[in-house]
């Protein structure tokens, strides 16, 4: 009788693994957007997300269903990001690492080993009305920079606790800890953040009729090398960063004079811009001209909009990072 149990065990095993994928696949999104918030890198996310489904399809079998399956998933998935973040450095912008602002008439710097934080391609949830306002804003560029600042252990209960709503209780049993151990990290983490991370209340919706104006004057700003026209665009105390250079830039003369010194655009028609979404924020991929008259990838901005003006603009240079959201190798126009 055992032999006959064993033996319909293992012939049912691969009908339970392609029932785990069909179960599973639904929560990748989700979960990739966990392990970025945890690790602060798409590429890193998207290894750690793939990770997770193959130690969920291998252990399935052992599944009994006494939380639910995406509950299950995000345990996988956080022990995961923890094991991996394991003596590993944070990922930084360049206003993370302590020098003050930089004048734009100093030469750039590039610091091509330090692991930078990277943008999130789209929105949390790719049916973003249905998702809640605390899940949008937890992919903010600015929320994500400043986890980077708490310990793995940190991250994790902050995220599982105030993103996910997760009780006490249940982060403590995943981290094999109490629930008073639990409550004083996250206690601490709070702490933190709010001495780090900005205040996001006043951050504009992107679809607002105000905003969409404001990022089509951004886009004629750059496509016709209005440098005027751009700084009036800026908040006083706007902050310009673009990892791999380590120099960060606030206020708009200070950017204006960045753009005007150290951009390699020619005049108007350099630039060209293509809109995207990163970390549920506007977005643009920039294309520069090249002597053989093609427009290509060059760096992807992305802003937050505060109070009708540009608060905040973080440019990547990582032309990887186009492909990932979309974005064509040239300018499609």
């Amino acid at each position: 009788m055992t032999v006959t149990q064993d033996g319909a065990r293992r012939a049912a095993a691969p009908h339970r693994a392609d029932e785990f994928m069909t179960l599973a696949e639904p929560h990748r999104r989700e979960l990739l957007a966990h392990c970025y918030r945890m690790t602060g890198s798409i590429h890193d996310a998207e290894d750690l997300v793939q990770d997770t489904f193959v130690r969920g399809w291998k252990a399935y079998g052992n599944f009994k269903g006494e939380s639910s399956l995406r509950t299950w998933l995000y345990r996988i998935a956080t022990n995961t990001c923890l094991t991996s973040l394991e003596g590993r450095a944070r990922r930084p912008l360049p206003s993370g690492l302590g020098a003050p602002s930089a004048d734009p008439s100093d030469e750039l710097v590039e610091r091509h080993e330090i692991a930078w934080l990277e943008p999130f391609p789209g929105r949390e949830s790719d049916d973003d009305p249905a998702t809640t306002a605390v899940a949008r804003d937890s992919v903010r560029l600015a929320f994500v920079a400043a986890l980077q600042h708490l310990s793995a252990r940190q991250r994790a209960v902050l995220v599982l606790r105030e993103v996910l709503q997760w009780k006490a209780a249940e982060v403590a049993e995943l981290l094999g800890t109490s629930t008073a151990a639990v409550n004083s990290l996250l206690q601490r983490a709070r702490g933190q953040i709010e001495q780090i991370m900005p205040s996001e209340d006043d951050v504009d919706e992107p679809e607002s009729p105000e905003t969409r104006e404001l990022l089509q004057r951004y886009v004629e700003g750059f496509e016709t090398y209005d440098i005027d026209g751009i700084v009036k665009l800026f908040a006083a105390e706007a902050i310009w960063e673009m990892p791999p250079f380590t120099g960060w830039y606030r206020g708009p003369a200070d950017i204006g004079g960045l753009i005007s010194t150290k951009c390699p655009a020619t005049g108007p028609e350099s630039m060209r811009m293509v809109e995207t979404v990163a970390n549920g924020q506007p977005a643009f991929g920039l294309y520069m001209l090249g002597e053989d008259g093609v427009h290509r990838a060059f760096q992807l901005h992305v802003l937050e909009i505060v109070d009708g003006r540009v608060a905040h603009v973080a440019c990547f240079f990582d032309l990887d990072l186009f492909e990932r959201f979309g974005l064509p190798a040239t300018y499609p126009g």
